[in-house]
């Protein structure tokens, strides 16, 4: 979501049943260390899948399957996850790196 052209938490159902903790992510490649995107991970645990709707900047070629535009490596499968239904992609193991990092920092990779 964005607001006064700076990127903001969404705060919805799927934030407040992961105990309301979010933070920004910035996803890079693992293979080739391109930059894929800004993700919101809300609440605690390992970066399994990305929901779709959570990707606030994505350079990510979603398809059938995730990859990297630079390497082509491929990074995961597009899902409906059935527990929220909700379009999602559903990470390899190892396939991307990740950094938590502020608003501010979040801000400078808009597209």
């Amino acid at each position: 979501m964005k607001s006064n052209n700076t990127f903001a938490f969404k705060k919805d159902q799927y934030r407040d049943v992961r105990g309301g903790h979010s933070r920004f992510l910035k996803i890079t490649c693992e293979g080739c260390g391109a930059f894929l995107g800004i993700y919101q991970k809300d609440g605690p645990g390992h970066l399994r899948r990305m929901y779709i709707d959570r990707l606030h900047t994505s350079h990510i070629q979603v398809g059938k399957e995730a990859s990297c535009p630079d390497c082509k490596r491929v990074i995961g499968t597009k899902i409906q996850y059935k527990k929220e239904n909700r379009p999602a992609i559903r990470l390899y193991v190892d396939a991307v790196a990740k950094a938590i990092i502020s608003a501010n920092e979040a801000n400078k990779h808009r597209i």
